[in-house]
């Protein structure tokens, strides 16, 4: 049994949970979100959700854990939300935005502009003597999570000066270099 997708999830107050034609709907404070299931089935009673196998299958033993940690992160996701923040590290690396549109200055000849998602909420924050942070907040943790991704991708972090994006409290493995 999948230790995780036995574990009930309790539903916070003002979140709704609707379990209709393999959809589960979460609607909260910060939005709604949807997700399809399959091989499972999703119980909601007296503020909990249980979920429950229709069989023994390797395929849907597997959905088991993963469709409880969905729905659980869509009900985090509407209450609370999720937020990623990361450091540009380098010298003459810089972040700014305008709105949904955020302006990344990482060594490159040209600066790159990167259209934001209207779901996700960015901010920049740039203090003097330190490094430049891009937050970035949404209901969804996919999308935040991918949005970071691509951002991290534009200048991954690199081991013998550290230089690069990276996630605040990433922790960078470093080389010695040629002299070592």
């Amino acid at each position: 049994m999948s230790r995780i997708g036995k574990s009930p999830i309790t539903i916070p107050d003002g979140v709704t949970v609707n379990v209709a034609d393999g959809f589960v709907t979460v609607k909260g404070k910060l939005g709604e979100l949807k997700q399809e299931f399959s091989g499972i089935a999703i119980k909601v009673e007296d503020g909990t959700i249980t979920l429950e196998r229709s069989s023994d299958k390797k395929d849907v033993r597997a959905k088991h854990g993963l469709y409880r940690s969905l729905i659980f992160n869509m009900i985090e996701g509407v209450s609370k939300g999720w937020t990623k923040e990361l450091e540009l590290i380098g010298v003459g690396y810089r972040a700014s935005n305008q709105g949904q549109k955020l302006d990344l200055a990482v060594g490159f000849s040209h600066n790159i502009v990167l259209e934001i998602a209207p779901e996700v909420k960015v901010e920049t924050v740039s203090e003097k003597g330190k490094n430049p942070i891009v937050k970035l907040t949404s209901h969804d943790k996919q999308l935040v999570g991918q949005v970071a991704a691509k951002i991290r991708a534009f200048r991954k972090p690199e081991p013998y000066k550290g230089k690069g994006i990276k996630f605040v409290g990433e922790i960078i493995r470093r080389k010695a270099g040629k002299s070592a």
